[in-house]
């Protein structure tokens, strides 16, 4: 062994060893910080519990409330509900209007929905031009959302007279009648969808204008040097940094569909002949107009079980879809 390898491998010794760093091991956890993490811990505790008693009592419990009348029958008129069991749901999926009634419901979830993006991203990107009076309009299109359904429901009932209302001038100026959009079966459900798509759609707005200005300009610059036109810009860039706020929106847009009511009984009270019962309005008929509340909580678990699982399908597919930039 050569002296250099001696130097090499030989133990420190003396001042060297005296000054040779040593790595800290954690610090042992005192007593007044074990005291001062419990503190935190029941302070924490203390101001969480308020919340999560309202939620308890004002959100789950009302849903596990809900599951077991599902299982009972009761006309709100005896002192106690009849247990049953699965009755009610076997009632339900056998019954040909309750499959009508669930058709109708899809029609109108994806069509509401489906136009109220379409037309919401039409806009957002009509307003992100940059176009004079541009916030005005954008703040007009916005004010139907605020605006509660009755007081829409009344204004396009209003509209839709075919004696008296602007359906009725429209048409006679092409030489038309107008329909009858809420008298007619064939198409009140039609009329329906487009006061709730115009209720809708500036929310949708809103929201993807929001996310329009937040895109970075050079991104959009950069492409547009590469020689990128306008719809290879949107199809290959600003699409996929929109699809969180269009994921958001798929969500909470489904979700406000199917509990869709106001409208429906302003205008329709789900009629003529039931072209316009959704499930939001089969469950109120069922339950406060045949007093038959068995099957109208079963109609309601069976919707928060839709909602669930279009929920879930939803966030399983965003994960590979959504692009967060």
């Amino acid at each position: 062994m050569t002296v250099l390898e001696t130097e090499r491998t030989a133990p420190p010794t003396g001042a060297t060893a005296a000054i040779r760093p040593t790595v800290p091991g954690p610090a042992p956890e005192s007593a007044q910080t074990k005291s001062g993490n419990r503190r935190q811990y029941v302070l924490f505790a203390l101001f969480a519990f308020p919340n999560l008693l309202l939620i308890g009592v004002f959100a789950y419990w009302p849903i596990l409330g809900n599951l077991a009348l599902s299982l009972t029958d009761w006309d709100m008129i005896s002192p106690m509900p009849n247990f049953i069991g699965l009755d009610n749901y076997t009632a339900l999926f056998s019954d040909p209007g309750f499959i009508d009634v669930m058709r109708r419901t899809l029609i109108w979830v994806v069509a509401v929905v489906g136009s109220s993006l379409i037309f919401g991203l039409g806009m957002a990107l009509l307003f992100n031009g940059g176009a004079r009076g541009g916030k005005a309009v954008s703040t007009l299109a916005f004010t139907p959302h605020v605006i509660s359904g009755a007081a829409v429901a009344a204004v396009w009932l209003f509209i839709f007279d075919p004696n008296y209302g602007l359906s009725r001038l429209l048409f006679n100026s092409i030489g038309m009648d107008s329909p009858h959009w809420t008298t007619d079966p064939d198409i009140a459900l039609g009329a329906l969808i487009i006061v709730a798509v115009w209720k809708g759609a500036g929310f949708v707005a809103i929201v993807y204008l929001a996310a329009l200005q937040s895109i970075p300009r050079d991104v959009i610059e950069a492409a547009q040097l590469d020689g990128a036109g306008r719809w290879k810009t949107f199809t290959k860039i600003v699409w996929p940094l929109l699809t969180p706020t269009t994921f958001f929106l798929c969500v909470t847009q489904i979700i406000g569909a199917f509990q869709a009511f106001d409208l429906i009984a302003m205008m329709t009270s789900g009629g003529p002949a039931g072209s316009t019962t959704t499930l939001s309005w089969y469950i109120y008929e069922q339950g406060f107009q045949e007093f038959n509340i068995g099957s109208a909580a079963a109609s309601s678990v069976f919707m928060f079980v839709i909602l669930l699982l279009v929920t879930a399908v939803q966030m399983r597919f965003a994960e590979r879809k959504v692009h967060y930039s």
